[in-house]
């Protein structure tokens, strides 16, 4: 069956243009479905909630964190940290690219406020706890990253995916079909397990036969000779 699989797309977005575009040249090339702030540019608590109802229907999360923190909510934690903490909330397979030297960025796509660099520091190392990362240095990196990583996700965690509308009725028909071979095989189980206890009883019956004409021709045996010793005495 022909099925696609969701991938959201996070990122700062000004300063990562162009690096998102090559992400997104990658995921498409792979088959897959990309989802991401270019229907959405704005953040804001609206988007936001809307984003979430995204990510639940995507199958694989892509973070690529940059020079920038990126937008804060009024909760002081930028959107794109927000949407990452959903992702793994949801238990969605995450896909990591850091930047491997932020400070060698442009001066413009990077952060000059103190508090936001140390919130974008911090953001790095949650990100790089109990999971791989992958690190790249500019958008050229990138497409070959995505690419491995991808499909080594895909072959690790399959998703649930999408398929064409036209495939529907099929999957019903193969789900019919699978029902009715489960019911026969569960069918032919309870008839083996039948035959297994009938044949249990009849060689438990044969058992007793053996028994039984055992004793008899005991029986036989010891009357012969009870015979014979009388023929004997007289």
């Amino acid at each position: 069956m022909d099925k696609r699989y969701q991938v959201f797309i996070s990122s700062t977005y000004t300063d990562l243009k162009e690096e998102r575009q090559a992400v997104i040249k990658t995921v498409i090339e792979a088959n897959c479905i990309p989802a991401g702030m270019e229907l959405f540019p704005a953040a804001d608590e609206e988007q936001l909630a809307f984003i979430k109802r995204i990510i639940d229907d995507c199958d694989y999360y892509i973070l690529i964190i940059g020079g920038r923190y990126g937008s804060v909510s009024e909760n002081g934690i930028s959107y794109t940290e927000q949407e990452f903490d959903y992702a793994v909330s949801k238990g969605i397979p995450v896909i990591a690219l850091i930047h491997e030297c932020p400070e060698d960025l442009k001066l413009r796509n990077s952060e000059i406020d103190m508090v936001l660099r140390e919130k974008l520091e911090r953001f790095r190392n949650k990100v790089g706890s109990n999971r791989l990362v992958k690190f790249w240095k500019n958008a050229h990196d990138l497409p070959g990253l995505v690419a491995l990583s991808l499909n080594s996700e895909i072959r690790r965690a399959p998703g649930i995916g999408w398929v064409r509308a036209d495939n529907v009725e099929t999957v019903e028909i193969l789900k019919k079909e699978l029902g009715q071979v489960r019911r026969d095989s569960a069918a032919i189980s309870s008839k083996t397990a039948e035959v297994i206890d009938e044949n249990r009883k009849l060689n438990a019956d044969n058992t007793r036969l053996k028994v039984r004409i055992a004793d008899l021709e005991t029986r036989m045996w010891r009357i012969r000779q009870d015979g014979s010793d009388l023929s004997s005495g007289s």
